[in-house]
């Protein structure tokens, strides 16, 4: 019975309070009864946080009459010094943001304008668009076609110079490589002819030795005209 009478009490306040509209109190009375018990309950609020946060807490209301109403939990003038120092790192931080991000899109702007001149000049440089170019621009540009080709010759005949220099050094390593093989093979042909001589003399020997025990047949006048024929 006890809690059905406090349900229905709750309920019953409930209804009654409704939900308030944020907007300004049009009746005098309840706009100042209003402001009072408001006030109180921030002024409380603000003690409150300073208490069980340990932080640091100013707070300062002017009344619609113009009346004071402040809190501070140590002392109201340093801390809006404190505020201020901060308000104005903050202003300062925000332009020191403005002014680099104008700096970034100037960058951009010079760059874009310097992309769009090397592309004109380029396609100049290829005989493209130059309808619109006076008897100077052409003389520049033929000049700068000049000094282009003069350097790509230059680097050619460097490449050139380059490149039979390498040939010579590899044909000093061929002709190396070439005298060490002629050089190995005299070697073994050196005792070749040796062992050619050696059959040369022995066949010689043989003959002679043939030639001094022939047989003859008849007197000995006749073997002794026989070897002077020879």
């Amino acid at each position: 019975m006890l809690v059905g009478d406090l349900g229905s009490h709750t309920t019953c306040r409930k209804m009654v309070r409704g939900k308030i509209q944020m907007r300004r109190i049009e009746n005098a009375t309840s706009r100042q009864v209003t402001f009072s018990k408001r006030r109180n309950g921030l002024l409380k609020k603000a003690y409150e946080l300073s208490v069980l946060c340990d932080a640091e807490v100013a707070l300062i209301i002017f009344s619609q009459k113009g009346k004071l109403y402040e809190f501070s939990s140590s002392n109201m003038q340093k801390t809006i010094d404190k505020y201020r120092g901060c308000v104005k790192e903050d202003q300062r931080s925000d332009q020191d943001i403005e002014k680099y991000v104008q700096e970034l899109k100037l960058e951009a702007i010079n760059m874009a304008n310097t992309i769009e001149f090397l592309e004109a000049s380029q396609r100049k440089l290829l005989g493209q668009d130059l309808g619109s170019s006076s008897l100077e621009e052409l003389q520049q540009i033929d000049s700068q076609l000049e000094r282009s080709l003069t350097n790509v010759r230059a680097r050619k005949t460097q490449l050139f110079k380059e490149e039979i220099e390498r040939l010579r050094a590899k044909e000093m390593l061929l002709l190396e490589e070439n005298a060490r093989l002629s050089q190995k093979c005299g070697l073994e042909s050196w005792h070749a002819p040796a062992k050619r001589k050696e059959i040369g003399s022995c066949s010689q020997s043989t003959q002679s030795s043939e030639v001094e025990t022939g047989l003859f047949i008849g007197l000995p006048e006749t073997r002794v005209l026989e070897y002077r024929r020879f």
